[in-house]
């Protein structure tokens, strides 16, 4: 039997997914639940903005490239990643969703497009449980960077 949280999702998903380009343009957070069935559909692309060590003690939700934001390039990856998402939404998820949050200001200020931001991160933040909690696949750092494309290594 499906209860209403079940209901709810499915029918947001499938708006959300009917429309998911000119639905991230006016809808840049987004909850775990969504973005991972967009990964599934490949209707968008996940960023995990972490440091390396993070990424080790964790590891890396599937399907996420690995950009780290400390690094110097981090900018011209992170757009690099948007051009290689070919007009999908780019999701960005960090360990609580603080950092996620920072950079997607960043982005707001600046107009960039075609950025969304993951809630709850990877950890959960006070309310939103995280990636790891709600039992999202996750893989080793390794095989995150192993499958990185060579435009954001």
């Amino acid at each position: 039997m499906l209860t209403r949280r079940d209901t709810l999702s499915i029918f947001a998903s499938s708006v959300v997914f009917a429309y998911a380009p000119a639905w991230a343009e006016t809808h840049d957070v987004w909850s775990l639940e969504i973005l991972h069935d967009a990964l599934n559909r490949d209707l968008a692309r996940l960023v995990d903005i972490r440091r390396p060590d993070e990424w080790t003690e964790t590891g890396v939700a599937k399907g996420a490239w690995p950009i780290d934001m400390t690094h110097p390039r981090f900018g011209e990856r992170l757009f690099a990643a948007r051009d290689l998402a070919k007009g999908r939404p780019v999701a960005l998820i960090c360990r609580t969703g603080h950092r996620s949050g920072f950079v997607m200001g960043k982005l707001r200020e600046a107009n960039a497009t075609g950025f969304v931001d993951a809630a709850g991160g990877m950890l959960g933040a006070p309310g939103l449980p995280g990636w790891i909690e709600q039992g999202l696949p996750t893989v080793s750092k390794e095989t995150a960077l192993s499958s990185l494309p060579k435009e954001l290594a």
